[in-house]
């Protein structure tokens, strides 16, 4: 067997490559020790394979050469789906629906083109496209929009000197709620579908945006008088040296005429109220969903003061090894309406971790 230069600079080629599949490595392997001049015996007891498939494949090499090597091409049905019906399977998917629904499914689909539906699956699943599925958007409305995020963003990425700045928030109408039947321990765990309530609470939260420090006070109702009481608490756990900024939302308890009386007898307190209906960039709203998910959601409390037990609780702990949040997401330009915006998929990474979730940092 003899190769010219460039026949076998390929083979080497094939033996040395990565990405080389293991079968053509081995078959050029085959061909360079049989150029060699080595028997089949020897090849094959050098190799660790039958004589057979030495000789299969210096057969197939003499025959064909270096496309010798390569697999034919496997029997079976030719395609029947053309590159066409998949751009009117995808057109109709996403320009059009169907009489007697609101989006298509794939039987639906595959009843509408007259295909199978598990073709429709497939091409679906290769253009990541999922009709059933729905997410909730909102653009704000508020005329001041673009102003208020760059205030409120800016607090976050460059907060001023000798300033705390504090994201506050209320959580309202905290159910505490006792199962109708012990709950069922395992994977997954079970739960009555009905359930005693016991009365309601409600969590005032501030959020310290530097270390994540929270500090937080329980009242049974959710009105001005209670938020003011809740900035008086502010006022003395802050040390009195440092300016106070507070991230809050456009609730109307955080803007009559009690509060904003406390406010002028206390100066050191600047209000920051994020656009109207945009209240996801308060970071404050992160946290309460760390609470809701590890305590609330699936907590039974026979009473309104075995809730607020394990609020304090837990936010204890919390204060014990406080995560902060940090803001990771900037502004683009939604080129549609020729103004910068925030999407509403707010992104947030924690420190050490990677900006997949939105978590707490690391302990």
């Amino acid at each position: 067997m003899v190769l010219s230069d460039a026949e076998r600079v390929m083979l080497q080629s094939w033996v040395r490559r990565r990405s080389s599949a293991q079968s053509l490595a081995l078959r050029s392997r085959i061909v360079l020790e049989s150029a060699d001049g080595h028997a089949i015996a020897e090849v094959a007891r050098r190799l660790g394979i039958t004589t057979d498939t030495v000789r299969a494949w210096r057969r197939r090499f003499l025959e064909r050469r270096l496309d010798g090597l390569c697999d034919e091409p496997r029997p079976g049905v030719p395609r029947k789906i053309t590159d066409a019906d998949v751009e009117r399977v995808i057109v109709k998917t996403l320009e059009e629906t169907p009489k007697d629904a609101t989006h298509w499914s794939t039987r639906s689909m595959a009843a509408a083109t007259g295909m199978s539906q598990s073709a429709i699956s497939r091409i679906w699943r290769a253009f990541a496209l999922q009709p059933h599925r729905a997410e909730t958007s909102l653009l704000s409305k508020d005329p001041l929009f673009i102003d208020k995020v760059r205030d409120v963003v800016g607090l976050y990425l460059d907060p001023p000197e000798r300033a705390l700045v504090l994201c506050v928030d209320e959580k309202s109408q905290i159910q505490a709620l006792d199962r109708s039947q012990p709950v069922l321990p395992g994977v997954p765990e079970r739960r009555s579908h009905d359930y005693a309530r016991s009365g309601t609470t409600t969590r005032f939260a501030a959020l310290d945006t530097a270390t994540g420090k929270v500090i937080g006070s329980l009242h049974r109702r959710h009105r001005a008088v209670e938020f003011k009481k809740f900035l008086a608490k502010l006022d003395k756990e802050v040390p009195a040296d440092l300016e106070v900024h507070l991230i809050l939302d456009n609730y109307v308890t955080h803007k009559v005429p009690a509060v904003k009386k406390w406010l002028a007898t206390h100066p050191r307190f600047h209000l920051h109220f994020t656009p109207t209906g945009s209240s996801w960039l308060n970071l404050v709203e992160r946290w309460f969903a760390e609470l809701t998910t590890k305590k609330l959601r699936r907590g039974v409390h026979r009473s309104v003061q075995a809730l607020e037990h394990d609020i304090r609780t837990w936010l204890a702990d919390w204060n014990d090894t406080p995560r902060p949040f940090v803001w990771t997401k900037g502004c683009r330009r939604d080129r549609r309406q020729g103004r910068r915006l925030l999407p509403t998929n707010l992104r947030l990474r924690t420190l050490g971790r990677r900006p997949r979730s939105v978590r707490p940092a690391s302990r």
